[in-house]
């Protein structure tokens, strides 16, 4: 009868053993992931940023908008590149698909979003342009359920209305009708169907490779799109100033080698849908630009505005198991 019980006792130690042994590595995945969504969130928050300031800067640039669009993902090329060189340096073991199908379309849902996001901007107040071409979130929850069949949490969902509804008291003083306005608003509509699009074709390239190649590549088929609808509309490319070159640069790279490059980094660590959330973001910043800037001045009702749509991220943050 000792026999079994020292089995026993030797077969439970093991058992102990290795489920204590196990511990350490469940803690490490564990702060890996949070480690991850960090890293992703801040991204995020500086691609909102970044990409701020682009409206104010369409408006100040020297040429046309399909001119300017061209400018502001090609002068970001060289950057991208060497961002892209130095990424894979650094980590030659990594995966390094090079112009996949997702990357491709990631490639041709920017060039549509920038065509219509670059004419609303010029039809319509900065605010408004940039409340309705954010909604990406709410196409990409129609375009996640209706091509990919994915689905969200209700927490998310709860999130989104909540960031919808203080970005329309972003806007609120100027979403009554007005002709002038309104080709510009339904331009921006379109815009946000495509940025949609566009960071759901990016997390789906961000499962093959890096960011800064995924970033690169896209561009590099952006770029070339939009010569293309730049020679076909516009009278001239060329900027007429060395001011008017800055701006182009600053279009580069800040809002796209800075702004598209860390939506690429985050959309590798975080849900398509709460970054596409996060980016609700730049409605504030890019409302604070045009009070700066313009004198779009910014009432008491759009700083609340402001005030829901950090709320809604939050109550849509991503919560672990």
């Amino acid at each position: 009868m000792s026999r079994p019980g020292i089995d026993y006792d030797t077969h439970s130690h093991d058992f102990r053993e290795e489920a204590e042994a196990s511990l350490p590595a469940a803690g490490k995945a564990a702060s890996d992931d949070s480690k991850g969504f960090v890293l992703g969130l801040v991204a995020m928050v500086l691609a909102a940023l970044a990409m701020s300031i682009s409206p104010s800067l369409v408006r100040l640039a020297d040429v046309g908008p399909f001119a300017s669009a061209f400018w502001r993902v090609f002068l970001a090329l060289p950057i991208l590149w060497v961002w892209m060189r130095y990424a894979e340096a650094a980590e030659p073991a990594a995966p390094r698909a090079s112009f996949t199908l997702a990357t491709v379309l990631a490639g041709m849902a920017f060039t549509g979003d920038l065509f219509f996001w670059h004419i609303s901007i010029l039809r319509t107040t900065i605010a408004n342009a940039t409340f309705f071409a954010t909604m990406a979130p709410l196409w990409v929850v129609i375009f996640g359920w209706l091509l990919l069949r994915q689905r969200v949490s209700r927490a998310t969902l709860i999130g989104l209305l909540v960031c919808l509804a203080g970005g329309t008291a972003l806007v609120v003083q100027s979403l009554a009708f007005n002709p002038s306005r309104a080709v510009g608003d339904g331009l921006a509509v379109v815009t946000g169907a495509f940025f949609g699009l566009y960071f759901l074709a990016v997390g789906a390239a961000r499962g093959r490779t890096n960011a800064a190649r995924v970033t690169f590549e896209l561009s590099v088929i952006t770029s070339a799109l939009l010569f293309l609808v730049a020679i076909f509309f516009e009278p001239r490319i060329l900027p007429q100033s060395i001011s008017g070159w800055g701006v182009l640069l600053a279009l580069g790279l800040i809002s796209h080698a800075g702004g598209q490059g860390l939506v690429s980094v985050a959309l590798g660590r975080l849900p398509t849908v709460f970054s596409s959330l996060v980016i609700f973001l730049e409605t504030i910043a890019a409302a604070l630009f045009a009070w700066i800037l313009f004198g779009e001045n910014v009432t008491l009702i759009q700083a609340l505005g402001g005030v829901v749509i950090i709320a809604g991220i939050w109550i849509s943050r991503p919560r672990s198991e």
